[in-house]
């Protein structure tokens, strides 16, 4: 009998129903690749700790430290960002990108520089807000930047009309408003400029959108800000000489320092590098729901460290615009997948290690405490909130933090 046959008969008397042996060595594990990139949740932080303290720091400048020039607090900003991404330009690989926009001298004056402009404005307007409204207020007024946008688009004629789109927004809508109701250092002229802010911000992001409608014009935020910053950096400093400029003198830039103005570009800019990782390693929609994680953490920080106050009905408000936010994000198919892997992940903590998930349910209702007492410690025992926030003062200052 053939060796052939011999196997044949052998595989027909074998019962499927058994287990088939290996046919390696189990006790041999292949090499896996190492993976030199750092995990998602490192590039979510970052972005966070970035943001927020871009706004926390503006603030601080223009208002706590009395620098009241927010046009030329744009303006070098924008001159820091041109300096930095023309030498990444030059000496590393990260703009590499560009080469692959056909940029010309035709393009740059029809599409960039307008967009600029818009740029320009809607930074202005932001910092001028934080002169008159607490950071809690404007980001709730914020919120609603998605809507601006969405009702520009369809100016434009860049998308068509969606009355059940404008129905998922409308929770935004109202939720600000309630927001805005409850404000209780509600100032006309701050609110006027952020409004002003978001609506020149929809433009910008409606005329980008409608020059990256062709694949050729793709770029990361970093190749758009190499771009935009040196035109927003020289209509900035036009604006700037003839308002800021002639009543700027040097015991105002010596008050604040030239380190904190060195520090505060360089988080800006920095911010600017770490969305480009962020999208680059997890995806937009990441970066959607860090912003709201963002937000809410800020309405945290500027209780505890500008001591605004924020009633509870604002707080109501802010939170049927954040729902409303991720809703139209999101949309409901999504977010019931999500919250369905959420609840399972959720699960699956408290079984494998259950003292985290007890120290995060903990650490939850302690911020939660802190939010409701410094939104209602303020405006209903301001002696008691008082010594809280000089105790939390002392002991930052005796530890020189």
């Amino acid at each position: 009998m053939s060796d052939e046959k011999v196997r044949a008969s052998l595989d027909n008397a074998r019962d499927p129903a058994l287990p088939v042996l290996p046919t390696v060595n189990p006790n041999l594990k292949r090499a896996e690749p190492q993976s030199d990139s750092l995990h998602p949740a490192v590039y979510i932080a970052t972005w966070i700790a970035l943001s927020s303290s871009v706004i926390i720091f503006n603030k601080y400048i223009l208002d706590t430290a009395k620098f009241h020039f927010p046009i030329f607090l744009t303006t070098w900003h924008l001159v820091f960002a041109t300096v930095m991404t023309q030498l990444l330009a030059r000496f590393t690989t990260i703009l590499d990108s560009r080469k692959k926009v056909p940029m010309t001298g035709r393009v740059y004056l029809r599409a960039i520089v307008p967009i600029g402009i818009f740029f320009s404005l809607s930074l202005i307007c932001g910092n001028k807000a934080y002169l008159y409204l607490s950071v809690a207020f404007i980001q709730m007024l914020k919120a609603t930047t998605p809507v601006a946008v969405l009702i520009t688009t369809w100016t434009m004629g860049l998308h068509p009309p969606n009355m059940k789109t404008l129905g998922n927004v409308s929770f935004i809508v109202i939720g600000v408003i309630i927001a805005s109701l409850g404000e209780i250092k509600f100032v006309m002229v701050g609110f006027l400029f952020q409004v002003g802010g978001i609506i020149f911000e929809a433009i910008r992001l409606s005329m980008v959108e409608r020059l990256l409608s062709s694949a050729e014009f793709k770029m990361d935020p970093l190749v758009s800000l190499y771009y935009y910053a040196p035109a927003c950096a020289v209509m900035n400093g036009i604006i700037c000489l003839f308002t800021e400029l002639p009543i700027l003198t040097m015991d105002d830039i010596n008050r604040v320092g030239g380190f904190t103005l060195f520090a505060n570009a360089s988080i800006a800019f920095m911010l600017n590098v770490s969305v480009v990782f962020l999208v680059g390693k997890t995806s937009s929609l990441v970066l959607t729901l860090s912003g709201v994680l963002k937000d809410i953490l800020l309405v945290f920080a500027s209780i505890m460290l500008f001591r605004d106050p924020v009633s509870l009905l604002q707080a109501f408000g802010y939170s049927i615009a954040l729902g409303g936010l991720v809703y139209y994000k999101l949309g409901g198919q999504k977010m019931k997948e999500y919250l369905g892997q959420g609840s399972l992940a959720w699960a699956e903590l408290g079984q494998t290690r259950p003292i985290l998930r007890k120290l995060m349910i903990f650490g939850g209702v302690i911020i939660s405490f802190f939010l409701v007492f410094g939104s209602l410690g303020p405006r209903y025992a301001p002696e008691s909130a008082d010594k809280l926030y000089n105790g939390i003062g002392n002991m930052i200052g005796d530890k020189q933090i």
